[in-house]
């Protein structure tokens, strides 16, 4: 729906990644883990260890990362949207923007560069942050931009699988 609305509007599709997403996480309970592996120190290894930050596996994860990340959202003067807790929108004087998250990957949808560039702005005030730019492929959509609007392919997605398991091959 939100590259329907870039499509149409005919608006800048801009990706950034959220680097160890899970680890942003803030825990609010008391958690304890084994000591791991090669950690252990020689006479404590029945000891174990407090957790003060979420970690990758723990199933708090997921949760504790989107909450830390509304709460950025809504910091920065956004709205979540009601039907996808996922689409965040900032309306201003100087136009919009629409953010869409996917775990750790986001889809900045802006009705200028310089609203977009804020965003990223904010982002990366709150989050380690790739910015990757306009958008060309996200989670295995590839997005093309054409004078008719947005072309979205999973072509490549196809020959790789393809190639993987041998079934096809390019002509040359």
């Amino acid at each position: 729906m939100i590259l329907a609305i870039a499509a149409l509007r005919d608006l800048e599709v801009h990706q950034m990644d959220v680097k160890t997403a899970f680890l942003n996480g803030d825990l609010n309970e008391e958690i304890y883990m084994e000591q791991p592996e090669g950690f252990a120190v020689p006479g404590q290894e029945k000891k174990v260890c407090r957790l003060v930050k979420s970690l990758y596996g723990l199933k708090q994860a997921p949760k504790q990362w989107h909450e830390k990340f509304d709460s950025a959202m809504l910091s920065g003067g956004f709205r979540i949207n009601e039907c996808d807790k996922c689409v965040y929108v900032k309306e201003t004087d100087a136009g919009y923007v629409i953010l869409c998250l996917y775990v750790d990957d986001l889809l900045i949808v802006g009705s200028d560069g310089k609203i977009i560039e804020s965003t990223k702005n904010m982002l990366r005030s709150s989050f380690d942050m790739k910015d990757m730019g306009l958008a060309d492929v996200i989670l295995g959509v590839k997005i093309s931009r054409t004078s008719d609007g947005l072309v979205l392919s999973q072509s490549h997605y196809i020959e790789k699988i393809l190639e993987k398991y041998k079934k096809w091959s390019r002509p040359l």
